[in-house]
């Protein structure tokens, strides 16, 4: 036998012995005649388990390629030769082989545990459901019916919308844009990967916050882009840091996210802000700005965005209502030089034809209507008094177990465990006992770090679900020094 197994690579071995069988048929190495190679046999050529080799064959037998018969051992399936049935796809093989990645496995695991109705879900970076404003929503369904054609809109998104974006960021941001300089997109996601897909290529370097939620994202792996962190502080990323990289591995773009920062609710100071976007036209390093919380600051002090001092078209301004009215709404908004919008909308044009013109009427008659500013105001009342709630709670459950910063806006709060703990077996404890957080490994390098979602929970449900989140932890620390 030929064959050698390659134990240095991530494939597991019984996935390169079926893939080996699969090849032997192919090739005609593997008698229709005869019987495959036992597994016995196999094993002990290729020194593994003859578990191993059972689920290799197991696999091939899945998919139709094999056969086993009681006393004869495993053959070549019958069906691949047209003799019965046709032959069966190997979907588990292009599934694996498929270019877009998945999501990190933790990442799944949390959005299906979170489905339960018992669980104390502060893990999802999204509103609370009665923060969202079902009345207004109703009101101008009721004041204002449904009239637009429901045929394919502009490609950059619907004018009305656009021209009432365009208000609205001068309104509250200061930022000076026309309605030709704004693309809609489904979100902020579809934003990012739409600059990923269309501006960058594989092999290009690109620099993002440690910790951030871009971390957590497949997209950039997918495009084949080499991602570099920038470390922050309680102010954010070092501007001078920037230039470190970009001399080390020319820096393409910078994805930033200045506000009330995911995870950790930082807000960069604007001597810092400024010294970016001085790199940005120094080194002509594109910057990546996304928004989605600096609208909800408690205080409704909105800081200056990069956007709005970017005096030479450096930046790409991505924000959307996701964080802010519903993320079920899926409207967003990227800002930018027209002939970028141009490339990102006609790339979205093949993706969807479009965005639908529905939820961009009803984000147009909201954000234009006396009822947004009415509901700003309450989000950001709401969300002060849950994140002081939170506060509490983690005092009271937890006291010198933890430490944080408080964030002025935003919807998270990043804590350090003053405790070594396994934070995945940590998620464990915690998601058996009802309550769901996001572990800080998956928003960069850094360990013993957790992020709670306040603006996912009500009050009382925050109170209970840190209490679930302490007694997790309580057990873990006890079988810890236990074992030692």
């Amino acid at each position: 036998m030929h064959f050698k197994l390659n134990r240095s690579i991530k494939t597991p071995l019984y996935k390169q012995i079926a893939a080996y069988i699969e090849n032997g048929i192919s090739t005609g190495e593997f008698s229709p005649d005869n019987p495959l190679p036992s597994e016995r046999h196999l094993a002990k050529e290729l020194q593994v388990n003859r578990s191993t080799v059972v689920a290799a064959y197991d696999e091939l037998q899945s998919i139709g390629l094999v056969e086993r018969r009681k006393g004869s051992g495993t053959h070549i399936s019958t069906d691949i030769w047209g003799i019965s049935d046709k032959r069966i796809p190997n979907w588990g093989r292009y599934v694996e082989d498929g270019s877009f990645l998945p999501n990190l496995p933790l990442v799944q695991k949390i959005r299906t545990e979170t489905q339960n109705d018992e669980m104390v879900n502060m893990a999802s970076g999204e509103l609370a459901a009665d923060l969202f404003p079902s009345e207004q929503f109703h009101s101008i369904f009721k004041e204002k019916p449904f009239t637009e054609q429901l045929g394919y809109d502009h490609p950059q998104g619907n004018i009305h919308l656009r021209e009432t974006i365009s208000n609205h960021l001068y309104a509250y941001k200061g930022i000076t844009v026309d309605a030709e300089s704004i693309l809609i997109t489904s979100g902020a996601q579809q934003a990012l990967h739409l600059i990923v897909q269309c501006l960058l290529k594989p092999g290009d370097a690109v620099a993002i916050e440690d910790p951030s939620y871009a971390y957590s994202l497949p997209l950039f792996k997918s495009a084949g882009l080499r991602v570099f962190l920038l470390k922050s502080d309680e102010k954010g990323i070092k501007p001078g840091d920037i230039i470190e990289l970009h001399k080390k591995h020319r820096i393409r773009m910078v994805f930033i996210n200045p506000d009330f920062q995911n995870p950790t609710g930082m807000q960069m100071p604007l001597s810092r802000r400024k010294r970016i976007l001085e790199i940005s036209s120094e080194y002509g390093i594109p910057i990546i700005e996304d928004d989605p919380y600096s609208i909800t600051a408690f205080n409704g002090n909105i800081a200056s965005s990069l956007k709005r001092m970017d005096m030479n078209g450096n930046v790409l301004y991505i924000s959307s209502l996701s964080k802010i009215v519903a993320s079920g709404l899926r409207i967003g908004w990227i800002v930018g030089p027209k002939k970028v919008i141009q490339r990102l909308a006609d790339a979205k044009q093949q993706i969807d034809f479009g965005h639908s013109i529905f939820p961009q009427w009803v984000a147009n008659e909201f954000i234009g209507s006396s009822q947004f500013n009415e509901h700003i105001l309450k989000i950001r009342q709401q969300l002060e008094v849950r994140r002081k709630q939170l506060s509490k709670a983690l005092i009271y459950f937890l006291g010198d177990k933890i430490d944080f910063l408080e964030p002025n806006g935003g919807i998270h709060l990043w804590c350090q465990l003053n405790e070594p703990v396994d934070e995945f077996q940590l998620l464990d404890e915690s998601l058996k006992r009802g309550f769901a957080f996001v572990p800080g490994s998956i928003f960069g390098e850094s360990k013993g770090f957790v992020r709670f979602t306040y603006g996912r929970s009500t009050p009382a449900d925050i109170w209970e679900g840190i209490s679930r989140f302490s007694k997790a932890l309580q057990y873990l620390n006890e079988k810890n020094n236990e074992a030692k």
